[in-house]
Formats: C-alpha cells, structure tokens, sequence
C-alpha cells in the first residue's frame, strides 16, 4: 500500500512538473530573450517577513483563503547578501547596493567601490557607456546608500554632500551619469558652500521641487526632481498616496527612447520603518511598492521588451508576524491610519483631546488601558518617547514583534517579470543578480572610464546609521 501511495505521488509531482514547465515555457516564448529596458527594483529592508506580512496585510477576511499579492505572481528566487567578509555577515545598505550594483561584494559603508576603496563599475553606469539613458526615483534622498552606488563612488555613505557633487562632476562619454533622478535632498544639493541644483539647471536640466510640477514636463526631457529636504514624508504622511508609482511612471516618460534606460526605483523607507519598529508604516510602504509594481506589470504588458527585477539589500528589524508566545497576527488593526505613527507623537502633546485624537488618526476605537495610556504619552515631553508608545500600542493590538533596530543577515527574496526574467529562477548571492543584468545589456559601444572631478573633501558626518537611519 505504501508502495502504491509513493508512486502515486511521484505521478502527481511529475505531472504537476509537466504543467508548469510547459506554462512557462510558453510564457517565455512570448518575450523577447533579452530585455531593451531594464528596471531594478530595490525595497530596501524587505526580509521575507515583510512579504508575508503585506499579504495578510492585504487578505480579505469573507473569504476562507488568504489571497496573493503581486508579489506572489513574480516571485523567482532567493539571494544572499552578507557583504565583503571584513564586515562579517550582516550587510548595510551600502555594501549590499554596490554588491546588487556591480557584482562586487564590498564593506559596510561602500558606495560604489571594492574592498581597497577602488571604483567598480555599476550597471547603471555601463548603461549609460553603452548610449543607453539611465535614471533613479527612490523615496529617500536621492544621495542615499542604494541610488548613490549605483550612480557615484565614494569611500563613505556618510559623505552626502560629496556623492551630491559626484551626481554633478562625473560623466560617461561626456554626459552626466543619470539623465533622470527624483527623490529627496534638496540639503545636499543646495548648500552654502555649492548650489549643484542650479549647476544641474544650468546644464539643462529640468528643476521641480512638487509632484504637481513634475506632471507639467514635456516627454524626453533630462530632470532633477528633489520633493524634500531629506527623506520623502511616510507613505502614511505624504498628500500623494501613491508616490513611488507616481515617480516611478514619469521617470519612465522621460527616459524612454530608441536605445532602451536603465531606470533603478528605490522603495527606500520600507527599511526606515523596520528600523524604527513601525509596524504601521512598514505595511503603508509596502502598499506603496505593491502600487508601483500593478503599474510596472501593465507597462510591461504593453512593453514586453522590459525586464523588471526586485529583490532587497537586507531585511530589517528582525519583524516577526506574532509575538510573545502567541500563535496570532492581527493586521486589521494597522489598515485605517490616517497618519504615520511618528506624526501621530508628535502631534499628540497640542491636541485638547488626545484619546480622541489618537482614536481617530489610528482609526479604531481605544480601548481604557488604551486610553489611560495615550493621556499618559500626552504628557510625555520626548518624542521618542511618544513614539515608542505608540508604535507599543499597534504592536499589541496586532501582536507584532522585533528583534532588532538594525539588520539582519537572512536571505532575500528575488522577484522578476518580462524580457529575461528567466535568468532569475534560483537560489544565489546578491553578486549574481548584477552578473545577471551585464549580461543582459546589449554588447556595443567600448567601455569608457568613467571621468570624475574629485570634490573637496568635507568633515565626515557624525551621524550614526545604528540610530539614526535616515541620517538627518
């Protein structure tokens, strides 16, 4: 009997096999080989944990089954990330950027350089060697960890003022190396000591500093789009609810040509909220990459020769979905939020009625424990403080937990879809996702050393990535 159940169940698996080989064979029959456009996704800080997280996020509870996200549909492989073994196996946002970058595994705290602080070559740069337009839109400052290693090079992610000048100061065959880049920074590109926004607008770059502004460029144009001083607001915060789809579409718009672009998106603050335990915001950044991703799969319906890839750089926060010894995850209490927690506490303290206040911008009814607690926060004069109580507060109703402020070293998930996506099936490291991508690009031009005028060196920031995330 046990014999006859074994090869019944090897007839299934072989079926099964057969279904799907075919399936995607002939998915892949319908796509070019290699890819004209190349879309590199990074969601900075999103483990595993983050993913599963989001499609409970997302389930609809009149329904028996938990339902797939986006994600599911792409999903392709998993990666390794730990960085250059000088650093051990924890990997920073740096290191792991130049790695998915350049295939080159480098120090925690390298932009765009190996072991001995020697430039590699990323792929946004080669696209560019090779005549292709190149772009970024990321939701941090545009001179953060993961847009800097694929645009500049520099010993120290620290030194935002001196990639801002790299942005400026190297050229590829006589040209800027991203034709396209929004995000935030207006505080490293408009100084006291350098304007690099006017040197940019200049050079015949188009400037805007609102969403709005950006809507109102012609197609095809080469752009600087800075929305904030540093970072973006929180998805949670910002008056476009969709902002990383948004960028996302009008980079697009102006890097599109006969050449193909090389276009790197960043959902940057999906690590900023893991680093702060937020579970809140971390699902409404998700919910904003999940948004960019709808987009980018219909772009890609009607623009099969594009490949898209997204993976992590790391996970962070070490979230895990049920806590303190009880089997349950109750994500219904994160889905009415009218405002990030952080906005939350630091609001609350000039509020004439804080339960009413917290109550509604949570978006459920307090609780008396709940309520007691918030009148207490009120009185709280530190922020932090009044943070954490309130991120506390989602993390019981929800049941959430945290094992860290910092990184993890787990593996990350791989995520693909359009012209060449089959490269991506597999487990491998982070190096071989670039490997993947040079090997996609097309073989023409010969490749130019990049050209760069060194920048005066300014005093190194003292800013602490273990604490401050955002390095503000």
């Amino acid at each position: 009997m046990r014999q006859k159940l074994l090869v019944a169940v090897a007839a299934t698996f072989a079926l099964s096999a057969c279904v799907n080989t075919t399936d995607t064979a002939n998915t892949q029959k319908q796509l070019p080989s290699t890819p004209k456009n190349i879309i590199m996704i990074v969601s900075d800080g999103m483990g595993p944990a983050y993913t599963t997280a989001y499609r409970n996020f997302r389930d609809n509870p009149d329904t028996p089954e938990v339902e797939g996200v986006v994600l599911d549909d792409i999903f392709v492989g998993n990666a390794s990330t730990y960085p250059d073994q000088v650093s051990g196996f924890v990997t920073d946002s740096a290191a792991s950027a130049t790695a998915l970058a350049s295939g080159v595994k480098s120090y925690n705290g390298a932009i765009g350089v190996d072991k001995n602080k020697k430039p590699v070559t990323s792929i946004l740069q080669r696209a560019k060697q090779l005549g292709m337009r190149t772009g970024v839109a990321v939701t941090s400052q545009i001179v953060h960890a993961t847009p800097a290693s694929y645009v500049a090079h520099n010993e120290s992610r620290q030194n935002y003022n001196e990639l801002a000048d790299s942005f400026f100061d190297d050229r590829i065959n006589g040209e800027f190396v991203a034709d396209v880049m929004l995000g935030g920074g207006t505080k490293y590109f408009e100084r006291q000591d350098r304007n690099v926004t006017g040197e940019f607008i200049d050079a015949g770059y188009a400037y805007v500093d609102t969403y709005n502004k950006l809507a109102t460029l012609p197609a095809g144009e080469n752009v600087l789009g800075l929305f904030a001083e540093v970072g973006l607001p929180w998805a949670l915060d910002d008056l476009r609810k969709n902002r990383l789809a948004y960028l996302t579409e009008h980079a697009i718009k102006h890097l599109e040509n006969d050449k193909g672009f090389f276009l790197l998106v960043e959902a940057s603050q999906v690590d900023w909220a893991g680093h702060s335990n937020d579970i809140a915001a971390a699902m409404a950044e998700m919910h904003d990459l999940n948004l960019a991703l709808e987009y980018l799969v219909s772009y890609v319906e009607e623009h099969p020769d594009t490949l898209v890839v997204l993976t992590a750089d790391h996970s962070t926060g070490g979230l895990t979905i049920g806590a303190r010894g009880e089997y349950r995850w109750a994500p219904e209490w994160l889905q009415n939020l009218k405002q990030s927690p952080e906005t939350i506490a630091q609001n609350i303290v000039e509020m004439d009625s804080p339960v009413a206040y917290v109550s509604d911008a949570l978006g459920f009814e307090l609780n008396d424990k709940e309520k007691q607690q918030v009148v207490e926060l009120a009185k709280q004069g530190d922020l932090k403080a009044r943070f954490a109580g309130i991120k506390a507060l989602l993390d019981i109703r929800s049941n959430t937990g945290w094992t860290t402020t910092g990184h993890t070293g787990v593996d990350v998930e791989v995520f693909a879809f359009g012209a060449g996506s089959s490269q991506f099936y597999g487990q491998y490291d982070n190096t071989d996702i670039a490997k993947k991508l040079f090997g996609l690009l097309p073989k023409r031009a010969p490749v130019v050393k990049t050209e760069t005028t060194p920048a005066p060196k300014e005093e190194k920031s003292q800013c602490d990535f273990e604490t401050d995330w955002r390095c503000e």
